[in-house]
C-alpha cells in the first residue's frame, strides 16, 4: 500500500469512478483545466476530457441546480463548491430540491449525487473561504453529511457516498488535505455513511471531534496520556446521521465528555451531540459535558483566526476542567 495525503486520496477516487462508470460527471469552478483550487481534480480533465470534467461559471446554485437535474436524469454527478462560505448561494437548491425530491415524489425519483465541500480555516484563507457551516447542511433532511479526517476515510467515505440513492455533502477539510499521509489500499473499499470511528482508545473521557479537529484532539490525548490520563478520541465521519449509539457508548464508559468544533457555538452539531449524550447516557455523566468551539463571529480575517480556532490550551483546559468535577 503506498502512503498519500487526503488531496491524492481524493483525486484517485474520482479518477476511479470516471473510468469505472459513464455515469459519473464532476461539475463545478475552476475543477478542469485548473485542476482545481486545491489541485484536487489535477490531471483529470486531460484524462477524461470537458464532457465528464466540467468547468462552470461562478455559480454555486446554477452548480447544485445542474447536478440535481443530472441525478434526476441518470447520472451520478460530484459537484464541487470550491470553498464552504460560497455555497451560500446553492443552498436553495440543497435545502428546497435536492432533500425533498425524493419525499415529495414519494421514492419515484432519487437524487444520487455528491457535493464536495473544501472548508474550514487554518491557512490563513481571505473572507469567506474559511467557513465551518455544516450546521445549515446537518439541518437539512434528505441530505447526508460526511467529513473525512484521514486519507483513508476520504477514499472510503467517497466510495459510499456516490453508492448512495441520496444526496450527499462531503466536507472536506482544508486544514488536512496535505497534513499527513498514511497507508491506503489501491482497491476499492467503503467507510460505511453512518458509524463514528474510535480514533483512540480511553477510559477517563470521550472527546468528540471531526475534520480537522481529529488531529487537534489525538495531539491532546498524547499530552494527557503523559500526565496519566486516558482521553478517548472520537470522530463522528458522519454528522448526519449521526451514530446516536456510538455517541451513547462511549461516553457511557467514560463517564465525561468533551466536544470540539470549529464553527461558531450556538447551533451548531456539538449542541445536538450534547444533547444525544443527555438522552443516551445522562445516568453516566460524572460531570456536565464541555463544549470548545469557535465563536458566534464571522470567521476574521487570517491574521486573527488562531485566536478563532480552537486549540491545544483551550482544548485541554476543558478537559482538565471536566475532570475536576
Amino acid at each position: 500500500m503506498a502512503e498519500i495525503n487526503m488531496v491524492t486520496a481524493i483525486n484517485q477516487t474520482l479518477a476511479d469512478l470516471l473510468a469505472q462508470d459513464p455515469r459519473v460527471v464532476l461539475l463545478g469552478e475552476d475543477i478542469g483545466l485548473n485542476g482545481g483550487v486545491f489541485r484536487v481534480t489535477e490531471g483529470l480533465y486531460e484524462r477524461f476530457g470537458r464532457e465528464r470534467v466540467m468547468d462552470t461559471p461562478l455559480a454555486e446554485s446554477g452548480i447544485i441546480g445542474a447536478a440535481i437535474g443530472m441525478a434526476v436524469g441518470g447520472l451520478r454527478p460530484i459537484a464541487e463548491i470550491q470553498f464552504m462560505g460560497f455555497l451560500y448561494p446553492g443552498l436553495d437548491q440543497l435545502i428546497s430540491h435536492a432533500g425533498r425530491i425524493r419525499h415529495r415524489s414519494l421514492a419515484a425519483l432519487t437524487v444520487p449525487m455528491v457535493v464536495r465541500i473544501p472548508y474550514g480555516g487554518g491557512i490563513r484563507a481571505p473572507e469567506q473561504h474559511a467557513d465551518s457551516a455544516e450546521a445549515y447542511l446537518v439541518h437539512t433532511p434528505g441530505l447526508k453529511v460526511v467529513v473525512p479526517s484521514t486519507p483513508y476515510d476520504a477514499k472510503g467515505l467517497l466510495y459510499a457516498a456516490l453508492a448512495q440513492d441520496s444526496p450527499v455533502a462531503f466536507l472536506e477539510p482544508i486544514r488536512l488535505y496535505r497534513l499527513g499521509r498514511m497507508e491506503v489500499p489501491e482497491e476499492r473499499y467503503q467507510v460505511p455513511i453512518g458509524p463514528l470511528r474510535v480514533a483512540r482508545e480511553g477510559r477517563d473521557l470521550s472527546v468528540f471531534a471531526w475534520g480537522a479537529m481529529v488531529p487537534l484532539a489525538l495531539r491532546c490525548a498524547e499530552r494527557l496520556a503523559e500526565e496519566g490520563v486516558s482521553v478517548e478520541v472520537i470522530d463522528l465521519r458522519t454528522l448526519s446521521p449521526l451514530d446516536i449509539e456510538g455517541i451513547g457508548a462511549s461516553v457511557r464508559k467514560t463517564g465525561r465528555a468533551v466536544v470540539v468544533h470549529e464553527a461558531p457555538q450556538t447551533g451548531g452539531v456539538g449542541a445536538e451531540v450534547v444533547a444525544t449524550i443527555n438522552e443516551t447516557a445522562f445516568w453516566w455523566l460524572k460531570a456536565p459535558v464541555a463544549r470548545v468551539t469557535g465563536f458566534d463571529l464571522p470567521y476574521p480575517p487570517y491574521a486573527w483566526e488562531e485566536f478563532y480556532l480552537p486549540d491545544e490550551r483551550r482544548l485541554l483546559k476543558a478537559v482538565r476542567e471536566t475532570l475536576r468535577d
